[in-house]
């Protein structure tokens, strides 16, 4: 195997697992989609939905506290993998 057989497969690589730590906007999010989160089960996807629905989107990350079960450690844990988009203007 030369060398750019090896450089292109480990681009190629990089570039999968960077399409999978992909951030989860959690304005338009499924609850399968938020249960990918770390420490985010199908109960507190179905919280975060149930709050979206009740409350309209997130402004921010951070508002994500005010729903029951998610706390500040758990965005913290997260921080990286969860945006707010463009839905929330």
């Amino acid at each position: 195997m030369s060398i750019r057989v090896l450089l292109l497969s480990l681009l190629l690589f990089l570039f999968v697992q960077t399409a999978i730590a992909a951030s989860v906007n959690i304005n338009t999010a499924d609850a399968t989609a938020l249960a990918t989160l770390d420490g985010v089960g199908d109960a507190k996807a179905e919280a975060i939905i149930a709050y979206r629905n009740a409350n309209g989107p997130f402004k921010s990350v951070e508002e994500l506290a005010n729903v029951k079960g998610i706390g500040k450690k758990l965005i913290e844990l997260n921080r990286g993998k969860i945006s707010v988009g463009t839905t929330a203007k």
